[in-house]
């Protein structure tokens, strides 16, 4: 079949919503503003295909979300995750996934960023070998920037994407040489709540991943997928039965656009606890499909918090002593290395968040050597590849990989780790070492609630104190404060002594949101949404049930349904 000649066919008896502006099949309403733009990519055949994605799918993401609910119970009633007896079959079973394609056969440092079109053009000449385009936790999901972030992928993949930026009269275009794209749509849980499908909020990422497969396959395959593709990166999975529904809507989409079965290819994020006794299973439901598990260090953090926020013997310190190093942690990515590899799929290696620290060449060479060093433990464990949150940190990641492997694109043959077949469950489960402190509940506080801020203006990543942060790193504030709050945490680590209360939180916040002010200035500040921030954060952390996603709660709060009649306007 000739790719770029076919055409999806919606049912004849779509017809325009009038009150919208948009060509929308029936049983779609689309709530946010119109704009020719975004008209491009809402055409009535892509929202057709979207709509059954929806319709088939909604009802097995409903069952798994439940079973997300069953787990916590579980957890909160005093369980512990671990291996699944039932399905010891599948991780002893001698059986790989699908070759990787050569495409993507090299991925030794990966650029991630939100769908950003002067950030796209960066991340894709920036040296890496893969930009991830998050629709997730680096985007604010406001209708704006997801439509966008969809107009601007399709003018990447189509080679046409420049930008102008203005201030500096500098026009931005790519490179004869670019990164390979990966898409990470949002996850199961988060609703699309400018569209409704049947009545009912579109699945957000059936909406990200719809719009972008549809519109996308034919000029990807052609021009960088040497035959193969759309590539994905699969976010929050909490078990198997999750990736058996992404599997079936990737091989759905193979479907509709008359592709190879296996040529989407995706790489799952471990990023939940309960996903690390998952592997395999996950691995084997995706195995047409996989090209590899992803550390998802930081959201892995917050899930840990998350996952035993009923059990008070399993604190964690100050997040910063929160590393690598520690046991569960070292266990969680040494297990993933093995798994990858006996699989035949890359083992990819966690985020670097530092930043350029342009104003201090002395405390920029102490971050580089933090990144350096962090990366040269990944490559010497085995990892084929690692990530990066800025451009500036390429050359450093990419120096230590390339002078381990050599020219080897990866190390899964080379590397196996049979020695973490030895890995149990107490191994992944052992309590994290270390001092809780003031200063760690301050720096919690004013990092979760200055990204939030940036959240609700739009903004979902966010350079603070050095460090590029996301919603996987104002989770763990959000959680640990919580968890702090509900057990009167002593602070032990700086001497201090006092035990974590109402009464001292109420004191650090205002502290806090006083320093921000006097930081980013008053004018800032007053525009800003800080305060707004500050009283979500707060009560975030201070609410008698934790709320399973801090993005679930704000999302409400940039939810902009258009007045119908008046969306043109």
């Amino acid at each position: 079949m000739d790719l770029g000649s076919f055409t999806y066919q919606a049912p004849a008896t779509n017809k325009a919503n009038p009150a919208s502006g948009y060509d929308v099949p029936e049983g779609v309403d689309i709530r946010g503003r119109y704009d020719a733009q975004f008209a491009r990519i809402l055409t009535r055949d892509a929202l057709q295909f979207v709509a059954d994605l929806q319709r088939e799918f909604r009802g097995h993401i409903k069952y798994a979300m439940e079973c997300r609910r069953n787990a916590k119970q579980r957890y909160n009633a005093g369980a512990l995750p671990g291996f699944d007896p039932a399905t010891r079959y599948v991780r002893e079973g001698e059986w790989t996934c699908s070759l990787v394609p050569p495409a993507v056969a090299d991925r030794r440092v990966e650029i991630t960023g939100p769908v950003e079109r002067k950030m796209i053009i960066n991340a894709l000449n920036s040296g890496a070998k893969v930009f991830m385009a998050d629709f997730e936790d680096a985007l604010s999901p406001s209708w704006e920037n997801l439509m966008r972030g969809q107009v601007n992928l399709k003018d990447a993949v189509d080679g046409t994407i420049t930008f102008h930026d203005k201030a500096r009269n500098r026009v931005y275009k790519l490179n004869d040489q670019i990164a390979k794209l990966f898409v990470r749509p949002r996850g199961w849980h988060l609703p699309e709540s400018h569209i409704l499908i049947d009545g009912e909020p579109a699945t957000g990422c059936l909406f990200d991943f719809g719009l972008y497969f549809f519109h996308n396959y034919a000029s990807f395959r052609k021009m960088q997928g040497e035959g193969f593709g759309p590539f994905f990166y699969l976010p929050k999975m909490e078990h198997s039965r999750e990736a058996k529904i992404w599997n079936s809507v990737f091989e759905r989409a193979e479907k509709m656009a008359g592709i190879e079965r296996g040529s989407i290819r995706a790489t799952v994020l471990i990023e939940t606890l309960p996903a690390v006794f998952q592997m395999d299973e996950i691995l084997y439901e995706l195995r047409d499909h996989s090209v590899g598990l992803n550390c998802g260090r930081w959201d892995y953090i917050f899930s840990y918090v998350k996952t035993f926020q009923a059990h008070p013997d399993r604190l964690l310190p100050d997040r910063f002593q929160v590393g690598m190093t520690q046991h569960f942690m070292r266990s969680y990515s040494d297990l993933l290395i093995r798994t990858c590899h006996r699989r035949g799929v890359h083992a990819m290696g966690g985020m670097a968040a530092q930043i350029p620290i342009r104003d201090d060449p002395v405390a920029n060479e102490a971050a580089l050597e933090l990144v350096r060093k962090d990366k040269l433990r990944e490559v010497r464990a085995g990892h084929d590849g690692t990530w990066a949150a800025h451009p500036g940190l390429i050359p450093a990641c990419m120096e230590v990989f390339m002078n381990h492997m050599g020219n080897a694109p990866h190390q899964i043959q080379s590397v196996k780790r049979e020695d973490a077949a030895n890995i149990t469950e107490e191994d992944l489960l052992q309590r994290p070492r270390g001092a809780r402190t003031l200063e760690g509940l301050r720096l919690n506080t004013r990092v979760g609630i200055q990204y939030l801020a940036a959240w609700l203006t739009g903004t979902g990543s966010v350079p603070l104190y050095n460090l590029m942060e996301d919603a996987a790193t104002a989770e763990i504030s959000r959680v640990q404060n919580w968890q702090w709050l509900k057990y009167g945490v002593e602070l032990d680590g700086d001497g201090v002594g006092v035990r974590v209360s109402l009464d001292l939180f109420a004191r650090v916040v205002e502290e806090e949101v006083a320093r921000i002010e006097r930081e980013v200035g008053k004018d800032k500040f007053k525009k800003g949404m800080y305060k707004e921030a500050g009283k979500m954060f707060t009560r975030q952390c201070t609410a008698p049930v934790l709320d399973d996603f801090l993005t679930l709660d704000a999302y409400n709060h940039i939810v902009v349904h258009h007045p119908r009649g008046s969306s043109k306007l």
